[in-house]
């Protein structure tokens, strides 16, 4: 029985995944270890609130759990030396450098971890890779780990993450299926079965399914794939919509009613975002490459070209709508995190809306209930299309959205918080440029209301 795990890494997935894991499994310590001793001090701040990750819930579990078996630590030799089970849960970004730049997982931190494992571990683990990761990379792994000359013995398993911010904590509760693959030898089968007894304290063993291990990492990526592809698909017909007069809406209605079909991400938006959907198409367009199955990767790569030109479109749309310039205009953003119920920002179409405008010299005036102007800051100089002192200049944070749309002459709904629901749009109207327009991103606000105020609306698809 695994009675101490310890998982490296305490970002948007090893946190909230432990966390659960803690909660619903007191018999078992949970070691969350990251070397950023800022963000394991947010862990265990005394007040819950103060994580470093802000999902609905997950305060409650972390509270719950923590000081209890729950523990957050810099000290990942001592963890790893600890624990029967070790989960990978590190950042596999997109490369930046070298062959398969732009492409393929940058796999550093994954090796890093494998050698770290290696040179410290004493006894036999099971290695669980909770990253998303490229088909094969198990038997990476493996190879670092069983050429240590220590004598022990390592089982290697995929059990990727298919939780969506903003719900992780549900998702986490009930998933739809938890998905663990590993070798078909009697001991990779073993360890299969000791991660299926930890997840069956809470998850109904027939939602539980075992594959070998190359089956599960492709799935990670083939679900990732599905679910935008269906997103760039209906934003697709949401530009056809526009010149037609169809509605996009009820197109997405119309179709969404087809059993075979179903409803879910059918909504036309601005673009996805989030740190999985565009990394992890990007990495399955590199392994058909890598195999030379160009048909494929093509296939692929028009799901992340349809995306970049939503987002590319709706700021030409402001532009050309504000009568061919923004330059010295004020432009209140609404939402800067890539979705509702989630403060990560990570590849959010705001952040490209609000470069294309400020390269026209726009003045962009944000509010997000749970995003600061540090990080704002740090992801416009990522893209390093304009200077530091230039994007502190042009971008401004405000405390609240009528601060925000205060003398501004457009409003842009980037994120689908449900408060901008609730807002009183004729205070927010009587106090903006006029005419006052509005660009609804994320189709979130009743057309006929704000028109009726005075605004001029729009939204995608209509």
């Amino acid at each position: 029985m695994i009675t101490n795990i310890c998982c490296i890494g305490a970002g948007y997935v090893g946190g909230p995944t432990m966390a659960i894991i803690a909660q619903k499994c007191p018999h078992i310590r949970v070691t969350v270890v990251d070397l950023n001793e800022k963000r394991i001090a947010a862990w265990n701040d005394p007040n819950v609130n103060n994580i470093p990750i802000y999902e609905p819930g997950l305060s409650d579990v972390v509270a719950e759990a923590r000081g209890r078996n729950l523990f957050f630590s810099t000290e990942v030799d001592k963890a790893i030396d600890e624990a029967q089970m070790i989960f990978i849960s590190v950042n596999t970004p997109t490369k930046t450098y070298g062959v398969g730049k732009g492409m393929a997982a940058d796999l550093k931190y994954i090796e890093l971890c494998a050698r770290q494992i290696a040179r410290v571990s004493k006894n036999d683990k099971i290695v669980v890779e909770k990253s998303t990761l490229p088909v094969r990379t198990a038997s990476a792994i493996k190879d670092i780990l069983d050429n240590t000359g220590n004598g022990v013995n390592f089982q290697i398993l995929s059990n990727p993450e298919f939780l969506a911010e903003g719900t992780a904590v549900e998702d986490l509760f009930a998933p739809d299926r938890v998905l663990i693959g590993g070798d078909t030898t009697p001991e990779g089968q073993k360890a299969i079965q000791q991660l299926v007894d930890v997840y069956a304290n809470w998850v109904p063993t027939d939602k539980i399914l075992t594959t070998n291990v190359w089956s599960s990492e492709l799935s990670k990526l083939t679900a990732n794939a599905f679910l935008a592809q269906r997103v760039s698909s209906i934003n697709a017909l949401s530009e056809l919509c526009e010149k037609t007069g169809a509605d996009v809406n009820e197109v997405a209605k119309a179709i969404g009613l087809d059993s075979r079909i179903g409803p879910k991400f059918l909504k036309a938006s601005v673009g996805f975002g989030g740190s999985c959907f565009q990394k992890d198409i990007l990495n399955l367009v590199y392994i058909a490459k890598s195999y030379g199955l160009n048909e494929v990767a093509d296939y692929w790569e028009q799901v992340i070209i349809m995306n970049d030109h939503q987002k590319r479109r709706f700021a030409k749309n402001i532009i050309k709508t504000l009568y061919n310039t923004v330059s010295g205009k004020k432009i209140a953003f609404l939402g800067w995190a890539f979705k509702k119920d989630t403060n990560d920002t990570r590849e959010s179409a705001a952040i490209y809306v609000a470069d294309d405008l400020l390269s026209e010299q726009a003045n962009i005036s944000v509010y997000d209930p749970k995003v600061g102007i540090e990080q704002i800051q740090f992801d416009l100089n990522y893209l390093e299309t304009r200077s530091e002192a230039e994007n502190l200049k042009g971008v401004q944070v405000a405390t609240n959205a009528y601060e925000a749309c205060n003398n501004a002459h457009a409003i842009a709904v980037l994120t689908e918080w449900d408060e901008f629901k609730t807002y009183d749009w004729q205070k927010i109207y009587d106090n903006m440029l006029k005419p006052a327009f509005v660009f609804d991103g994320r189709n979130l606000l009743n057309k006929a209301e704000l028109e009726k105020i005075g605004f001029v609306y729009q939204a995608i698809g209509s």
